[in-house]
């Protein structure tokens, strides 16, 4: 029998996954119009920072490897990725962002600001804040080991 936290822990992992689930519908709206969808939003994203490998997206993102392969493998066929030597493993390419990512980076930036500001409005910034703190320390904990 689990103790109370830990039920009232289980119902939040529920609850995360559900807003999960509506993160990515929300990010296939978003990105459809250019052709992209939420997950390689994501990819592309992370690579705004600079380039990376895969298993560098991957690791940081908190997915799997293989996932990421696909989509990235995809961002590559529709040219909106370039491989570049990687000088510490020249069996992983660096990735980096073509013109066109840029380009649609840009459009989904403003598409999103705008997204974000309908949601945020209907909750409190302490709230969010608090939230925040909270998923920050989950995985925290939950990734040790």
């Amino acid at each position: 029998m689990r103790s109370p936290r830990a039920e009232t822990f289980t119902r939040v992992i529920d609850a995360v996954f559900a807003c999960n689930g509506g993160f990515l519908a929300a990010g296939d709206a978003l990105t459809r119009p250019l052709g992209l969808t939420a997950a390689q939003w994501q990819v592309l994203g992370f690579l705004e920072d600079g380039p990376a490998t895969a298993a560098e997206v991957a690791r940081r993102r908190g997915l799997r490897r293989q996932s990421v392969q696909e989509t990235v493998n995809r961002l590559l066929r529709n040219e909106m990725l370039d491989r570049l030597p990687n000088p510490a493993d020249a069996r992983a390419p660096l990735l980096s962002l073509t013109r066109g990512a840029r380009t649609a980076m840009r459009e989904l930036g403003a598409a999103q600001v705008e997204w974000a500001e309908e949601v945020a409005a209907e909750v409190s910034r302490e709230d969010l804040e608090t939230t925040l703190r909270t998923l920050r320390r989950l995985r925290e904990v939950s990734t040790r080991g």
